[in-house]
């Protein structure tokens, strides 16, 4: 009985980014990934905001769809990143990428 409850309550935890869907159809802008880590459990992007504004909520597209949770400057989290900053996006799901990729950025 406790494990059926275990599988039912936490069932679908680890994929996130199955409900996760791209509402507006033109991107806000786009992000040049450097670097790909995990940190406790969460995907995080390093690179540069080639254009747009982005902001924590937004959505990347790009070897799958992923939220972006957190947005870091120097290990300072900040409430969004402008064209040629270099950050560190916190994900919420997990994007299939290579190094040395351009990805979009939709609004949520």
């Amino acid at each position: 009985m406790g494990v059926s409850l275990f599988r039912r309550f936490f069932r679908g935890k680890n994929k996130p980014e199955a409900g996760v869907e791209i509402v507006s159809r033109k991107p806000a802008g786009k992000f040049h990934v450097v670097g790909i880590t995990h940190v406790l459990g969460k995907q995080v992007l390093g690179g540069v905001v080639l254009e747009g504004t982005i902001y924590p909520g937004y959505k990347l597209k790009g070897g799958g769809v992923a939220v972006i949770r957190g947005i870091y400057i120097q290990n300072r989290e900040v409430d969004f990143a402008v064209e040629g900053d270099q950050v560190a996006l916190v994900l919420e799901g997990t994007l299939k990428l290579k190094g040395d990729e351009v990805i979009e950025v939709y609004q949520s």
